[in-house]
This record gives structure tokens, sequence and C-alpha cells, in this order.
């Protein structure tokens, strides 16, 4: 986390700004609603900014790699209820677990092979694969909407139900997978070349990084962290409805990157924005429950923090001219 000092002295980050915003926000939420600051609620609260914040952490990598995935809720859902079906089965837990986390991961692969090499634009590809990858695991893998945990699988149950020392394991979950991903993107060769593809492609190709295996990984690791969102969600309620593809979830989550400081142009953003982003969010969601406001009032909430949040990555990234001769 960075500050930036000049004439004018302190100069807050966008980070630093989000986290205000949501202590602000939460403080008048805990005033003005009187069930907000229970502890039932804050433990509800917890377990679903978990879960958003895992699948921000997914888009991250692509957003950061100048990519979007909007077929990550469609792979969550699908392969996290197939994992149960197995299950039900027979399937032992780490056998279920490998293989659809090999599906999920294939998924992605065909996502980023075909954006690499085929060239069709991630905005149409991931949104045809979201509808894809539904329609088939509706009629091919799955026996109804909805997915039940079995009893006999309490080791998954304690994912999305348990607590160590008082906190929930969802919000572990996330602390690890924010940590893991951390130090991939801030550690790792492979996090500094997602970062140089997303700043620059035609540079980074031209310096030796191979592109188009690096589209590919990208899109794997999105679907393979968004697998293990799935997977606590489905052990938060015992079940996978796979109706939640026809949410707002996936808009919830390009929320939660734009807003913690994932440039949408690429190269630029970190897994703490990506917290920040997602406290924000899951506060203002945990809100409007509570004062249960209309869902058609909720989208226009969230439609004008989304646009918000587009039009603030617009004026700290603008798309300069190199930016549009590479084709966004």
């Amino acid at each position: 986390m960075s500050t930036q000092t000049g004439g004018l002295g302190f100069k807050p980050s966008q980070e630093q700004v989000v986290l205000g915003v949501t202590a602000l926000l939460a403080l008048g939420f805990a005033f003005a609603l009187p069930g907000f600051a229970t502890l039932a609620n804050v433990l509800t609260l917890t377990r679903s900014v978990a879960i958003l914040g895992i699948l921000g952490i997914a888009m991250s990598v692509v957003v950061i790699g100048r990519g979007l995935d909007l077929s990550l809720v469609a792979t969550m859902a699908v392969t996290s209820a197939a994992s149960l079906q197995l299950l039900q089965h027979g399937w032992p837990l780490a056998g279920a677990m490998a293989l659809c986390l090999a599906f999920a991961v294939l998924i992605g692969v065909i996502n980023g092979f075909i954006i690499a090499f085929v060239e069709v634009p991630a905005l149409f590809t991931t949104l045809a694969t979201g509808f894809l990858i539904f329609g088939l695991g509706r009629v091919f893998l799955l026996d109804g909407v909805i997915s039940y945990v079995p009893e006999e699988a309490s080791a998954l149950v304690w994912l999305g139900q348990g607590r160590i020392c008082g906190l929930p394991s969802p919000v572990l979950v996330l602390a690890l997978m924010a940590l893991a991903v951390h130090f991939l993107m801030s550690r790792t060769t492979l996090g500094r070349f997602i970062y140089a593809h997303g700043d620059n492609p035609e540079a980074a190709r031209l310096t030796g990084i191979a592109v188009r295996p690096l589209t590919m990984t990208e899109y794997a690791l999105a679907s393979a962290i968004g697998f293990v969102a799935g997977l606590v969600m489905a052990a938060s309620t015992a079940s996978m409805n796979t109706q939640v593809i026809n949410s707002t979830l996936i808009f919830d989550v390009i929320m939660v990157v734009v807003l913690g400081g994932v440039s949408l142009v690429g190269g630029r953003g970190s897994v703490g924005g990506v917290l920040a982003g997602t406290a924000l969010i899951g506060t203002l969601l945990n809100g409007m429950t509570i004062l249960n406001l209309d869902n058609n009032i909720q989208n226009i909430v969230k439609g004008a923090v989304l646009l918000g949040a587009i039009l603030l990555d617009n004026r700290l990234h603008p798309r300069d001219e190199e930016t549009a001769r590479q084709g966004d």
C-alpha cells in the first residue's frame, strides 16, 4: 500500500479511500440499522464477503493480464455442483475434488485458447462459454438445479461452517487464497509476466514472453480459484444452487475488482486492493439486504457504483494512444 506526497501534502491511495468509505458506511449502518452490528449478522457478512473476495481474487488475475472472465460464476457453480454429485455417487472426497478442479482448469484453458489463439475478444468468449458451461452442466452432468452436500462429507461442510479461534473458516480460506495469490503475483516470475502482459502485450511479446500460453495460464488460474470459491459457497449452505449463474454475482465481482484499483486496461492492481473492494461491496450489499430494499433499487445502486468505479478507473488509468492501437 503506497501513498503519494506532493505540493498539497498527503494523497491517499485508492485502497485507502475505499477502506475509509467502508469504515464510514459500516459506522452509519451500525447506528441506523438495529440488526447490522449483531454477531449473527457479522458472521453472515464475513462468510458472504469471503466468497465474494475469493471470486474477486480470481477475476483480478485475468484483469491484471488485460482480460475479463464472465464465465467465472458459471464455472464455479457447475464444477462445484458436479463435485457434490460425485460425492453422492460414492466417490471419495479427494478424488471428486481433484477431478472437478481439473475440469475447472480445463474450462479456463479453453477460454484462454480461444482468446489467445483464435483471437476472439475475452468479453464475447467468456460470455458464450458461460452459457455453454451452464447448459452442458444441466443436461449432461447434473441431476437438478440444486446439488446437496452428502451428510458424510463433514470435512467439506467444515470448509464453510467451521471456525478456528472464533474465525469462520471461509475467512481463513480467503486469507490463504489472498496470501497465495499475493505471493504469486509479487514474488514469482509468472506474476511479473502477468503484469507485463497486462501493461503492454506487444512489448511483453518482444521481450520473449510467451503471451498466448500465458493467457491460457491466467484463465486456468482464475477458474481454479473460482472452484475453491464454489466449494466454500456449497459448504456454507450444504448445497449449490446453480441458478446463482443467473444472479448479479458476476457484476458484484467486477465491482470488487475495479473498486479495489485493478485497472481494466491491465497491468495494475493488487490483492490488497481487491480485499478493500470486497469489504466495501460486502458491507453495502449486507446493509441493503437488512433494509429489505427492492431488487430493482439494489440493482440501481449497484449499477451506479459499478459505473462510478469504471469512470474512476478511466480517470486514474486513461486509455492512451498506445492502448488504442492494441485494440482495446
